[in-house]
Order: structure tokens, then C-alpha cells, then sequence
């Protein structure tokens, strides 16, 4: 039996990149994810259009910038020009890959542009739509890991365990598979969530599951980042024994704790349109 597993699988088949296929696989089920539930609460369809372009420009550019900004703003800071064009060769597999982004600015991001969302779009209080699309941002994380997996990229620390992979575009070190590990924890957190906006009724609370989904999967990111490879950035400013990962995941869990105790209920009286046929 061997003692690890040899990750040689190319980031790409021909010109179709597997991270590109796993993160539209998360928006796209996401909408669709988004339409069933604005259609239980009688919310306007039409928003969802508006509300996937807000998602996918703040997804990207919070991603982008939270990468340059947290993880390396030396660097960045004397190549601006490559906060825009973040591009990699690899030679082994004679690719050009997109590479730098991190989930925590991609999270600021979302969150920026749902509370425009809320206030241009919907009209409904920025909770009320924050805790409906955690839902699909949780399962769009699933793929996202996997699709880190299929870039060799976010390895764990070298492991002798059974499951260990070889990545080929980094060492010939075996490591934890962490990208499996995050994936693995964030679809339990997205059965959850989605148990309880759809079984209970808590989803009338505002908060209450956007709060779980702040606590849950910002402690998984914390407790994972135990056997993920230091990535560098603002961990050197602190000397705290913690990951700059773990650190930008501990505002997150707080402001999750918090929102559990925010009581005020809010369920929306939408207006259903006319649809009446003009008589000639």
C-alpha cells in the first residue's frame, strides 16, 4: 500500500482550467440556489441578475486585493502592475495560471457589496440577505478548495499519514491534503446552514444564520491553517505563533458570536407584481 498519493493531475486540460470550472461550478449552483429561496420568500427574480454581477466583481476583486494586501504587500507594493495581472508560468505542465487570491478580502469584498446590494437592489436590511447567501457561498467554498487542489497551490505542512499527497508542481515532500480538509469541513457547514434556513425558523432572525456561518467556517479555516504551509504575510508583524490566515479568521468568529445574540426578527412582505393580460 503506498504512503501517499502522487497529485500529478494537470491544472488544465487543453485550455479548460480545472479552478476556472470549479469556481464557476460554485456560482453558478449558487443562483440557482439563491432563485429557489427568493422564489419560497416571494423576493423580485430580477434581482438575481444584479445580484450575481455584485458577487462575482466583489468576489475577484476582494480575493485579489485581500491577497496582495494580507499575504504580500512588499512585493506588490514595488510590482503594482501585478495586482491586476496576477500570472504564473509553470513549465512542468506549460501552463499560464491565475495565482493570489485570498478568501478572507474575497469575504470583505462580498460583504461590501451585499450591503450595496441592500441598499440599492433589495431595500431589506442588509442581515436579511447576508443570511440567505452564506448559503451558496458556503458550497461555492467546497469547490473553490477543490479547484485549489487541482492547482497544486495551498499545501499542507510535510505528513507520513496514509492519505498524504505528492504535489508535482512543488516537491517530492508527501503533505496533508488541506485543500481536502477545508472541503470536507465547509460541506458539513453548508448541510447545517442549509438544514437551518429550510427546517426552522430561524431563519427570521436576523443574524442568527449568517452568525453560525461566520462562527463555523471561520473556525474551520483557524484550525485547518494548523496543517497548511505558512503562506507568509502579516503573521511577521504579530509573533504570535499564528498564521496569518488564523489571524484575519478571529475578527470573523467574534462578529459571529455577537450576531447570535441579535434578537430582532424580520420577515419581508414582498409585493408580487401584476402579470394581468391587456384586453384589445
Amino acid at each position: 500500500m503506498l504512503a501517499y498519493i502522487d497529485w500529478t493531475v494537470s491544472p488544465q486540460w487543453g485550455f479548460i482550467r480545472w479552478y476556472s470550472v470549479c469556481f464557476a461550478i460554485g456560482f453558478i449552483v449558487g443562483y440557482f440556489m439563491m432563485k429557489r429561496i427568493f422564489k419560497r420568500e416571494g423576493a423580485d427574480l430580477e434581482w438575481l441578475d444584479s445580484l450575481l454581477m455584485y458577487m462575482v466583481i466583489a468576489t475577484i476583486l476582494g480575493a485579489r486585493l485581500g491577497h496582495c494586501f494580507f499575504y504580500d504587500w512588499d512585493y506588490f507594493s514595488q510590482h503594482p502592475l501585478e495586482i491586476i495581472l496576477p500570472v504564473r508560468f509553470e513549465p512542468e505542465f506549460q501552463f499560464i495560471g491565475y495565482r493570489g487570491l485570498a478568501s478572507h478580502g474575497g469575504a470583505i469584498g462580498i460583504l461590501i457589496a451585499l450591503w450595496l446590494f441592500s441598499k440599492k437592489v433589495s431595500k431589506t436590511p442588509y442581515l436579511w440577505i447576508v443570511d440567505r447567501i452564506v448559503i451558496p457561498v458556503t458550497f461555492a467554498g467546497v469547490f473553490i478548495r477543490i479547484g485549489n487542489l487541482m492547482n497544486h497551490e495551498i499545501i499542507g505542512k510535510p505528513a507520513d499519514v496514509p492519505w498524504a499527497f505528492k504535489f508535482a508542481l512543488v516537491d517530492d515532500i508527501p503533505r496533508h491534503p488541506v485543500q481536502l480538509y477545508e472541503s470536507i469541513c465547509y460541506l458539513f457547514i453548508f448541510f447545517f446552514l442549509y438544514y437551518l434556513y429550510w427546517k426552522t425558523d430561524k431563519r427570521k432572525q436576523l443574524g442568527y444564520i449568517f452568525g453560525w456561518f461566520m462562527i463555523l467556517l471561520w473556525s474551520a479555516r483557524f484550525f485547518t491553517e494548523y496543517f497548511k504551509s505558512s503562506q507568509g504575510g502579516i503573521e511577521s508583524l504579530f509573533n504570535l505563533g499564528l498564521s496569518t490566515g488564523q489571524l484575519l479568521s478571529i475578527p470573523f468568529v467574534i462578529i459571529g458570536v455577537v450576531l447570535l445574540f441579535y434578537n430582532k426578527k424580520y420577515e419581508p412582505q414582498f409585493k408580487k407584481k401584476k402579470t394581468g393580460r391587456k384586453t384589445k
